[in-house]
């Protein structure tokens, strides 16, 4: 059973004051103000930055982080992280950064701590949106070029597919979803790929995102089980919510 979630292209500011310290707003809210790092520069300038290997200091006015423990992550990712936790963007449900230029998966608790993170294999072709018309063909008759895994803000759930297997939907409307890598076809190699150091040969899907069995099982399925969450795709090729 699956219920439609709307994907969410814009990420909404949301600031928390009842209940809480003086101190502790005051860093909520320079944190919901910060830029988002989703709108900043194109994301494929991020693509030969180094990975940072060692986690944030604390910053000025008491400003709540993630907490990525020793999991290396680019600065992109980090910033956008931060600013999900600092803005509580997540309302207070787990959620998830796909990291497509470094084709990686990290997944959070309500709080921001990191749960896991793993390689993912990403939509065939560069690009951020989901071409129309698509739903109305076979899968299998999707040209190559229009096989994309679309950024932005998406509300998500566990669901099952077709064949009755667990899946994570992230797009429902455009049938996205993140479930455990497909090696029904051997030679796409699909698991290799998830196994080598470099993403340049993680794009081989029409859109999904496919992750190792266990890290679906252990991590994904664990954390998003039971309710809802929120997963936010980084865009690659241009800024979310520009109109080209």
């Amino acid at each position: 059973m699956a219920i439609e979630q709307r994907a969410v292209l814009s990420l909404c500011f949301v600031v928390f004051v009842s209940g809480c310290s003086t101190h502790l707003a005051t860093g909520t809210d320079m944190a919901a103000h910060r830029s988002n790092p989703m709108f900043s520069a194109h994301y494929s300038e991020d693509a030969d930055a180094p990975f940072v290997m060692q986690p944030k200091t604390a910053t000025p006015n008491g400003a709540r982080q993630a907490n990525f423990a020793s999991e290396r992550a680019s600065h992109r990712t980090r910033d956008l992280a931060d600013w999900v936790v600092g803005s509580r963007d997540n309302l207070d449900m787990p959620f998830a950064i796909v990291d497509k230029v470094n084709a990686k998966v990290y997944v959070f608790d309500v709080d921001g701590k990191l749960q896991g993170a793993a390689p993912a294999l990403l939509g065939l072709a560069p690009g951020d949106d989901v071409a129309p018309g698509l739903n109305d063909i076979p899968m299998a008759q999707i040209p190559p070029s229009e096989r994309t895994t679309p950024a932005g803000r998406f509300v998500a759930a566990m669901g099952r597919n077709s064949r009755g297997k667990d899946i994570l939907w992230v797009d429902y409307k455009n049938a996205i979803s993140m479930h455990p890598v497909i090696t029904t076809r051997p030679e796409q190699r699909r698991a290799q790929r998830l196994a080598t150091p470099s993403p340049l040969d993680n794009r081989i899907s029409y859109g999904c995102i496919n992750v190792p069995v266990d890290f679906f099982k252990d991590v994904v399925y664990g954390v998003f089980s039971g309710t809802s969450g929120v997963v936010y795709v980084m865009p690659e090729t241009r800024r979310v919510g520009s109109s080209s």
